[in-house]
């Protein structure tokens, strides 16, 4: 009896794991073949230039990907290749108060990413993706406060743009 328990519970882990051995936990859906990745840069095209935007911006994408999928980045002739620009960096006011000043301000960046799949030319686009943050009307957006900002803003422009790309949301 004991016996044929074991017996039992190892064929059960054993269907078990052989069912979900190909899951992703990721969600992300790349072909066999596509074994690299490669990201360019990213001129920065933004009416209002910040400095070292773009070098910000690429580093997040390549670590989003190099995290959440086994692709190798390499340099050049990867499968899948992003590639683009910064086209928007804006500050704005979004509510005011009864003296007419901000209450809130929001920072908005846009970044329009060119993808292109090597194995799947029918994936390839061209598409624009933004996201803001925003912060109090009285608060200068510099620092801590500013780094803040980007990196929210770049975690959740680098994860649309890794749905899109590889997810096929």
């Amino acid at each position: 009896m004991e016996k044929t328990k074991h017996i039992l519970l190892i064929l059960i882990l054993a269907t078990t794991f052989q069912s979900c051995w190909k899951y992703k936990f990721t969600g992300t859906n790349v072909s066999e073949n596509t074994k690299t990745f490669q990201v360019n840069y990213f001129q920065n095209n933004a009416p209002l230039i910040e400095p070292g935007l773009e070098r910000d911006f690429r580093i997040a994408l390549e670590e989003i990907i190099l995290n959440q999928t086994n692709l190798d980045l390499v340099k050049s002739n990867g499968d899948l290749l992003y590639e683009g620009e910064i086209v928007e960096y804006r500050i704005s006011p979004t509510t005011a108060t009864a003296n007419n000043t901000a209450a809130q301000n929001r920072l908005t960046i846009a970044v329009k990413v060119h993808f292109y799949d090597k194995n799947d030319p029918d994936a390839e686009f061209d598409q624009r993706f933004s996201f803001f943050f925003d912060y109090e009307g009285n608060a200068q957006l510099v620092g801590s406060q500013k780094t803040t900002a980007i990196t929210e803003i770049f975690e959740r422009i680098t994860q649309d743009v890794v749905n899109a790309s590889l997810a096929k949301w």
